[in-house]
């Protein structure tokens, strides 16, 4: 990347940066028909010694949202699926009686509980960070607890719905998820280091993220936080290869495009959450419908360690962009603030 670009967009993310006591942050840009732009911001560890590596990899976290949702449209696009069709249809024995469709599940204005709001939930992350709750022990959270509202009536995130959507998966296809992304995904793609988590084992590669939820002051999570805490499952990734897959899916070389307009069209709207000016939630994506950058859509996600944000401009400056953003440290939403940040800079031309 030219040295000119490079300390522009610094110095439109180092405020974003410092304002959330971030260490650093990897960025990718893609921008329609030219070469994958890549920058690392900051630094590493907290002594800020290490320069931050644009191929550091990191829990995208709830980005991975968008990837099973894609996964589930591409078997409602094979005839294995129905979008309006009640998960019971395919799961008889769901945990939850009341007919939930997969639409609404998708969207999240299925009624489904979550788990994040649970004192028990976040004491055991704390005290046994290595030792997550079990797939049935998650969905017990959505058999205990009373639909939030009837299905089709409201919103509410729901991590429980993406797993049963995963669970689901699994039982259609009689594959893993890892096995399913790797080929619509990451296998097409070519990606190297992108993959499905499943042990501490497996994420020897993390770069090191800092939290403050053990108690202790700030501390490095990479090696503590087991991935199997996201319930749905977590994809490791770096910027570049999040940025490619985010790309990838809203331009159509993933599902054919009129799956991807569905996905992307709104079911809720959530109003303004600066710097989206007004959010809506689609299937598997959240979408800025009042974006000065033509339809932003994409998801963020965060945890442990990590803030991200994935996001394609339709209009940025007239040319159809991608921007992924990774964080070293959790913090509010602050990977979107990054990747807004970025877009902010590349439309001022």
């Amino acid at each position: 990347m030219d040295q000119g670009i490079q300390a522009a967009l610094k110095g439109a993310v180092d405020p974003v940066l410092a304002q959330a006591q971030i260490p650093g942050v990897a960025i990718a840009i893609q921008i329609a028909n030219e070469p994958l732009l890549t920058l690392g911001i900051g630094y590493q560890d907290l002594g800020q010694t290490i320069p931050l590596s644009t191929d550091a990899s990191f829990y995208i976290y709830s980005v991975t949202k968008s990837l099973i949702a894609a996964a589930v449209l591409h078997q409602v696009s094979a005839g294995c699926l129905g979008l309006d069709a009640p998960i019971q249809d395919y799961w008889p024995n769901f945990p939850v009686a009341t007919p939930i469709t997969l639409r609404q599940i998708l969207s999240h204005s299925s009624g489904l509980p979550d788990y994040g709001g649970l004192p028990a939930y976040h004491e055991a992350v704390k005290t046994t960070p290595d030792a997550p709750w079990s797939p049935i022990a998650f969905l017990e959270v959505a058999s205990q607890r009373d639909l939030l509202f009837d299905p089709g009536q409201g919103w509410a995130y729901s991590n429980i719905g993406y797993l049963a959507l995963k669970l689901l998966l699994e039982k259609v296809t009689g594959r893993s998820m890892e096995d399913c992304l790797d080929e619509l995904f990451f296998a097409p793609l070519g990606l190297r280091q992108t993959f499905v988590a499943t042990s501490l084992h497996d994420v020897t590669c993390l770069m090191p993220g800092y939290t403050s939820i053990f108690g202790s002051g700030l501390e490095n999570m990479a090696q503590r936080y087991h991935p199997d805490w996201v319930s749905h499952g977590v994809v490791v990734s770096t910027a570049a290869e999040l940025a490619t897959m985010m790309h990838a899916l809203i331009t159509g070389q993933i599902l054919d495009l009129t799956l991807i307009e569905q996905m992307a069209q709104p079911v809720h709207s959530l109003g303004s959450h600066p710097p989206l000016q007004n959010v809506a939630c689609g299937l598997g994506l959240f979408i800025d419908t009042a974006s000065p950058y033509g339809r932003v859509t994409g998801h963020n996600g965060g945890g442990p360690g990590y803030s991200i944000a994935a996001f394609h401009f339709s209009s940025l400056a007239g040319r159809a962009t991608t921007i992924a953003a990774a964080t070293n440290r959790d913090g509010d939403n602050v990977g979107i603030d990054v990747a807004y940040a970025v877009a902010r800079h590349l439309a001022q031309g």
